[in-house]
């Protein structure tokens, strides 16, 4: 990606107020918490400017689709809106469609706003996770009415509301009720995030509204679906990856190994990376080819 972006300075003000950082601290890594920011009217995050910084990233970091979806859509059955990326973000609010832009952080502009904002965040991470990792940033952009279907993410999230509302209802991570054994072993081999969906999951999800300056974290690979108000929304997502999330990916891609071997697959703690002694030897059959 070139640096020719519309470059707004990253202003010293804080985006995580002292009582999001609390909150935050409260929750963090396992539970969701809904927080507040301070990015409202960022240069950076106008449907003009993304709408050029779309136009220059190339095809495998955008997705874009129709955006009235069931929640339990299969990838496959997704449908395109028949528009260019360009087309579709400067035109949201009528084309009933829902993009993502992924890796912004590959521009230098957007590199220093997901710089600034986990900047402020790192010091209570390191204390429980250890450093912030792979850091990446998303954007997403939903027409009016739009639903992101059920899914999860491999990430340590955050999700800042810039413009619009949207609900998103958060379920328990870690509950294999919702996320079959198998599933987190397939998703951890390349499998796509979206989760087959069940009328009786709503009952043990969250929904939590957010409206432009509301935030909410949401943990590891915890499933959720969005649902988006009356306006056009656009959200940037800012994530990273620990210590713990890399144990939990290798010691489900461990076990997938083991079941396709016939052989009693592992448990995965809720502190997978003090499972050193598993992540080892899936580390070395790796190595040998296995």
């Amino acid at each position: 990606m070139t640096a020719h972006s519309p470059i707004a300075p990253v202003a010293d003000a804080i985006i995580f107020p002292d009582d999001a950082r609390a909150l935050f601290a409260a929750a963090y890594p396992d539970q969701s918490t809904k927080l507040h920011h301070g990015l409202i009217g960022h240069g950076l995050l106008t449907l003009d400017a993304l709408a050029t910084l779309a136009e220059r990233m190339p095809a495998a970091s955008v997705e874009y689709n129709l955006g009235k979806l069931p929640l339990g859509v299969r990838p496959e059955d997704t449908p395109s809106n028949g528009l260019t990326l360009g087309e579709t973000i400067r035109t949201i609010d009528t084309n009933g469609s829902w993009a993502v832009l992924k890796n912004v952080e590959r521009d230098p502009a957007y590199a220093a706003l997901l710089d600034a904002a986990l900047a402020e965040l790192a010091p209570i991470v390191a204390d429980r996770t250890g450093p912030m990792l792979h850091r990446e940033a998303f954007i997403f952009l939903s027409s009016p009415g739009s639903v992101t279907p059920f899914h999860m993410d491999p990430e340590h999230n955050i999700l800042l509301q810039i413009m619009g509302i949207k609900t998103m209802t958060v379920f328990p991570a870690r509950d294999q009720h919702l996320v079959p054994a198998q599933k987190s072993e397939d998703f951890h081999g390349g499998g796509h995030r979206n989760l087959v969906w069940q009328d009786g999951f709503k009952a043990h999800g969250k929904a939590v509204r957010l409206e432009p300056g509301d935030a909410i974290h949401v943990p590891v690979k915890a499933p959720h679906f969005v649902e988006n108000g009356p306006t056009v929304s656009v959200s940037l997502s800012v994530t990273w990856r620990s210590e713990r999330s890399v144990a939990e990916g290798e010691l489900h891609s461990f076990n997938a190994l083991l079941r396709k071997r016939g052989l009693p697959v592992g448990t995965v703690t809720a502190r997978p990376e003090a499972q050193g002694i598993r992540r080892l030897i899936y580390r070395i059959m790796r190595k040998l080819g296995a």
